[in-house]
């Protein structure tokens, strides 16, 4: 077959950077030409002419594509000459962005691939003047060599990673950049550390090792492919076991121990004692009352800790931080006598109180009661928030329960404590209706100082069910001191005080014996109520609701009669009425004037009369 060079096609292609050559097969077909082409072009014009036109071509053409193929060949022939385990030093000329141009002391300058020299921050690791070793990976056709820094890095320290390899020894390396599944590592040519092989635990930020230092163990390696894989995983493993076997020969109950706080949860943090982990638990960390255990420690931290239990079977260990110092509440009782005035730091605030820490851990419980002397307070929030100071009194002390009540308002002006003489019994006062419950009313009368007025002081003459019947919630009202009790923090109030006693006025001017006019109010089985005078009522007996023949008398609701009063007790304000003795005595009195009417004779006496009335 005629081989015809086009000049379109053996124009100067682009310089390839990729680390690839040309197959084989490729350089053959190119570099051998068929040898009815190179002997007979005559015979190679008239065979295309028969099959098809072909553009004329000018000498001048024909002479540049005939140099282009013989450059082209020469360039192949030359990289087949290039050994590629070969390494040759060059001298950098400039720095482009794709490119490093190397003099390699040959007719054209070389081209490094510019990824091939940048450092994990992306800057270049070399610059101008700087020597560098390579590998000729092959002669360009356009001219120009292109050149591996990576393959020469390779070829220099392979020796020294198989033999790490081989020894098990360890290499220092630097994190350079991430890759899919872990990093590249730079030990004097790129490795890849699996993520898997960084730690003995997984990480998730990978980027934070990126520019580290990093000591790592070659785990595989391929010198045909130039791929090596490293781990660092295994000499952390084995420097594990080698701190887990020194901490195990001095662990033991009881002993003090430098560890490293590795890991926080909610209940406690793990302990890292040189190989082998415990736990050192929340209610462990401190007399006192923690939150969370980062209250107290950090990631990180070294602490000497005690251990307070060891399972060696299952290689468990428990700690405690607390134990190394004294329990305080040995000797609170007398560090913090009773009256003892004290200050300390409020730790949280509840529904019923609030805690203040004293020292560390002693913590006591300011109760809401104890806050302030008045009773309007409706949250502890009110007064303190966390991390107040405050000042307090010691109130009682409990070591066995680890309790210490605290009082805050024993600091301040016990309003009670005259307020007998400032309101004696029987004083007026006027007060703002603060509250209204079912047995009574509260009534303010300055700021803290609140009365009750009792459903029975409201009224003299009303039977009163509910406070709402006579008073509102905000009403400004007068009252009556009835008593004040300082120590119970009580101030009794009323106000039908305010108007005279009918129950005095009545007992006052009415003797058992006397008729009253009275209403009947209410009945019931045993008799009925009757109203003798406003706001005043009295019981007639059902024995007594008869008339002078003892015949039953009905005493309906409303109805109207005269009672004679027979007995009164004015301590209980009780009063009982008898319908049948003022019958009874209207009855005696017609008796005297039907005898007087028929026997009018003057020779009639005492005696008779009597006679007659025992007759009837």
């Amino acid at each position: 077959m005629a081989h015809v060079l086009n000049p379109e096609q053996t124009a100067s292609n682009p310089l390839n950077t990729e680390l690839e050559t040309p197959a084989p097969e490729a350089v053959a077909e190119q570099s051998e030409p068929s040898v009815e082409s190179t002997s007979n072009p005559e015979a190679q014009t008239v065979e295309s002419a028969e099959h098809h036109e072909e553009p004329d071509l000018s000498m001048e053409d024909f002479a540049a594509a005939l140099e282009s193929f013989d450059r082209e060949q020469a360039a192949e022939a030359a990289a087949q000459a290039f050994d590629d385990s070969a390494i040759v030093s060059g001298t950098v000329i400039k720095i482009t962005d794709k490119h490093v141009v190397v003099d390699v002391g040959m007719k054209s300058e070389g081209l490094i691939p510019i990824e091939q020299v940048v450092d994990h921050t992306g800057q270049p690791k070399v610059h101008p003047g700087n020597a560098v070793e390579v590998v000729i990976e092959r002669e360009e056709p356009e001219g120009g060599y292109l050149l591996s820094y990576e393959k020469a890095q390779r070829l220099r320290v392979w020796d020294t990673v198989e033999k790490a390899h081989t020894e098990k020894t360890p290499l220092t390396g630097t994190a350079v950049g991430r890759v899919k599944g872990g990093l590249t590592v730079d030990i004097g040519i790129k490795a890849f550390l699996p993520g898997s092989q960084l730690e003995l635990r997984p990480v998730r930020n990978l980027d934070a090792y990126i520019g580290q230092p990093i000591q790592v163990r070659v785990i595989k390696l391929n010198k045909k492919r130039g791929n090596v894989v490293v781990s660092r995983k295994e000499i952390l493993e084995e420097e594990q076991a080698e701190r887990r076997t020194h901490t195990l020969e001095h662990l033991e109950e009881g002993a003090v121990l430098t560890g490293t706080v590795k890991n926080l949860t909610d209940y406690g943090a793990f302990v890292d004692l040189g190989g082998i982990d415990g736990l050192l638990h929340i209610t462990d960390m401190s007399w006192g009352r923690l939150t969370h255990p980062r209250d107290l420690v950090n990631v990180g931290d070294e602490i000497q800790v005690k251990v307070l239990k060891f399972d060696k079977e299952k290689q468990r260990v428990s700690l405690g931080f607390k134990q190394l110092t004294p329990d305080p509440w040995l000797d609170a009782a007398e560090r913090y006598p009773i009256g003892a005035r004290v200050r300390g730091r409020v730790l949280s605030v509840t529904d019923y109180g609030a805690f203040v820490e004293l020292e560390q851990g002693i913590e006591g419980l300011v109760h809401v009661s104890e806050m302030t002397w008045s009773k309007r307070m409706k949250h502890p929030s009110k007064i303190v928030k966390p991390g107040d100071e405050v000042d307090t009194v010691i109130l009682a002390v409990n070591p066995t329960d680890r309790r210490i009540s605290l009082g805050m308002k024993q600091l301040l002006e016990n309003p009670w404590e005259h307020l007998g003489d400032k309101y004696p019994t029987g004083t007026t006062v006027e007060g703002r209706v603060r509250n209204l419950t079912d047995f009574g009313a509260f009534i303010e009368i300055e700021d803290g100082i609140d009365g009750l007025v009792h459903v029975s002081n409201l009224s003299w003459t009303k039977r009163v069910k509910h406070p709402s019947e006579v008073l509102k919630k905000g009403e400004k009202v007068r009252a009556v001191v009835l008593g004040v009790e300082p120590e119970n923090r009580r101030l009794s109030l009323g106000i039908k005080q305010l108007q005279p006693d009918v129950w005095e006025t009545f007992f006052g001017h009415h003797r058992v014996g006397d008729v009253v006019h009275g209403k009947v109010l209410r009945t019931a089985q045993f008799g009925a109520f009757v109203e003798v005078a406003e706001g005043v009522e009295g019981l007639c007996h059902v024995s007594e609701a008869t008339d002078a023949h003892g015949v039953p008398v009905k005493l309906e609701q409303g109805r109207e009669f005269d009672f004679k009063i027979i007995r009164m007790n004015p301590e209980e304000k009780k009063v009982a009425l008898s319908l049948r003795a003022v019958s009874g005595e209207e009855a005696s009195r017609a008796d005297v004037e039907a005898y007087k009417q028929p026997v009018s004779s003057s020779t009639t006496t005492l005696g008779d009369l009597v006679n007659w009335k025992r007759d009837r």
